[in-house]
C-alpha cells in the first residue's frame, strides 16, 4: 500500500523558517495533485497549499507570500517551504496525495501522519 512519510517539523522562533518534506512510498503508478493541510488546536483542518500534476499552485490567503509548495516527481516528494513564520502558524501539518496504484485502479487519496510545527514568540 501507499504511505506518506513527513519530516521537517519542529520548534522555531517567530520570523524563522522551516522546510517540510513528504515522501510517498509503496505501490505507485502515478501521483496527481499533492496538498498540505494544517490543524491548530481547537480549529478546523484547513488547506494551506496545493500543487497539481502540471505544476499549478494555490495558497491560503494567510500564507501567501510566505509559504511555497514544490514537488520532486522523481522522488514522489512534496515540499513546503515556510518563511517568516508567525505564532499563528503553529499547527499539525499534514500532506495529502492523490495516487494511482495500478493501471486497473482509480486515483485515491492518502494522508501523511502529520508533523508538529510550533512557532514561539
Amino acid at each position: 500500500q501507499v504511505q506518506l512519510v513527513e519530516s521537517g517539523g519542529g520548534l522555531v522562533q517567530a520570523g524563522g523558517s522551516l522546510r517540510l518534506s513528504c515522501a510517498a512510498t509503496g505501490s505507485i503508478l502515478s501521483i496527481a495533485n499533492m496538498d498540505w493541510y494544517r490543524q491548530a488546536p481547537g480549529k478546523q483542518r484547513e488547506l494551506v497549499a496545493f500543487i497539481g500534476s502540471g505544476g499549478s499552485t494555490n495558497y491560503a490567503d494567510s500564507v501567501k507570500g510566505r509559504f511555497s509548495i514544490s514537488r520532486d516527481n522523481a522522488k514522489n516528494t512534496v515540499f513546503l517551504q515556510m518563511n517568516s513564520l508567525k505564532p499563528e502558524d503553529t499547527a499539525v501539518y499534514y500532506c495529502k496525495a492523490s495516487v494511482r496504484r495500478t493501471t486497473t485502479t482509480l486515483y485515491d487519496y492518502y494522508w501523511g501522519q502529520g508533523t508538529q510545527v510550533t512557532v514561539s514568540s
